[in-house]
């Protein structure tokens, strides 16, 4: 293997999993192999820091932006999304394993958690968890399978199924390498002293502000290297003014870069720009996919594309689903077509789309945001030879049928 080929690979890992363990054997020694490259690049494009002891790999991504609610954290095991309760959970669990001693059962941690979440801070958030029931006992769970697939947590003996069923507890290995590698932020929560979230969340990555045209474009580089490689589409009006300029100017110079590293593809249209992947797999959202959601996304993009209206309604979305299963019935799973299922499984779709930048949701309207149009089904039109071809928008292309 090449160096060219193995940075390449190596850099392909850490975007996959920003969190590596050392029993992750070949993908730990192939980015080991590779760190002083790695550190060098990503701390002069992006800003990220990247980490590295005899246990851990953490590559410390910071978002382009604090308000993309797209893409949630999710529980490995059904990849139901997380919801404000499980986050809360989520970071009490951390509070207590940070205590804790190197091993501790379920039971305990819900204990610990318990006593941290009848706080005055929780109740003035009117958050309220207290292990009533089984649906916050499975709010829970999720937070643990969560850390188990992170490696914070090891299982020693037990099953969460049992736990939940009252018949039993787990037992965990705590690993205080990996949980002290999870928090990326570049001050400590306790020293913010903003109290809207959104304002909190901005101030953990919040940098001094630039005194030099030099530390002015080194930010805004990162901004935008950052978003080329986290986001399926850059749409070019979300910059603001300096951001476009500088992209207009760097742009060749940012897309080699990225592409040298990761073999990503910059394909460039009149609305934006995508970092296309042709290995398929850097992306944790994909489409198409199989199943019938995957079915069902497909065939809600399509609709959304045509030409026409840019914004739908999700009810008129939800009658289309329902009709959709009862025509793929044979096809779809058992219990697509009964009444009421057409709401969940749009919502699913919708949330798919939602994350690959194809469309924006705002309460009950749906819009269709321009790289939608490549899942557009449109006649073969077949040019003469003597046609000259210009610049194809994003909105034009059209996928197969």
């Amino acid at each position: 293997m090449s160096q060219v080929d193995a940075l390449q690979r190596a850099a392909r890992a850490l975007l996959r999993r920003p969190l590596l363990r050392a029993t992750e054997q070949e993908e730990f020694r192939l980015v080991r192999s590779q760190l002083a490259e790695l550190r060098g690049w990503f701390d002069a494009n992006t800003g990220w820091r990247l980490h590295a002891d005899a246990d851990v790999i953490r590559l410390h991504k910071e978002p382009a932006t604090t308000d993309d609610a797209t893409r949630p954290a999710r529980d490995p095991r059904n990849r139901n999304a997380f919801g404000r309760r499980r986050y809360v959970l989520f970071c009490l669990s951390l509070a207590a394993l940070e205590r804790a001693d190197a091993q501790i059962p379920l039971g305990r941690l819900a204990e610990q958690v318990l006593l941290l979440a009848r706080g005055p801070a929780m109740a003035d958030a009117g958050v309220e968890f207290t292990l009533a029931g089984r649906d916050q006992k499975a709010d829970l769970v999720a937070v643990v399978h969560l850390l188990l697939h992170w490696g914070v947590l090891a299982r020693v003996a037990g099953d969460e199924e049992e736990y939940l069923r009252g018949t039993g507890d787990v037992l965990y290995d705590v690993s205080r390498r990996v949980l002290s590698q999870l928090l990326v932020a570049r001050r400590g929560p306790s020293t913010v002293a903003a109290e809207a979230l959104g304002e909190r969340i901005a101030a953990l990555g919040a940098v001094e502000a630039p005194e030099s045209d030099e530390a002015t474009n080194r930010r805004i580089r990162h901004r935008l290297t950052r978003r080329l490689l986290d986001d399926p589409v850059v749409y070019f009006e979300e910059l603001d003014d300096a951001e476009a300029e500088y992209l207009r100017r760097q742009r060749p110079a940012i897309a080699r870069r990225i592409g040298e590293l990761t073999g990503l593809v910059a394909e460039v249209r009149a609305e934006g720009i995508a970092m296309v992947d042709p290995e398929d797999d850097l992306s944790d959202v994909g489409l198409p996919e199989p199943g019938t959601n995957g079915h069902l996304t497909l065939l809600l993009a399509e609709h959304l594309a045509r030409p026409g209206a840019r914004e739908h309604g999700v009810e008129e979305l939800q009658h289309l689903t329902r009709d959709l299963a009862a025509r793929h019935r044979t096809y779809w799973r058992q219990g697509a077509s009964e009444p009421g299922a057409e709401v969940a499984l749009t919502d699913a779709a919708l949330e798919r789309l939602a994350a690959l930048r194809l469309i924006e949701r705002r309460g009950d309207r749906v819009r269709a945001l321009p790289a939608l149009a490549r899942f557009a089904v449109a006649a073969p039109v077949l040019a003469r030879p003597t046609q000259a071809h210009g610049a194809a928008s994003l909105f034009e292309d059209a996928g197969d049928a």
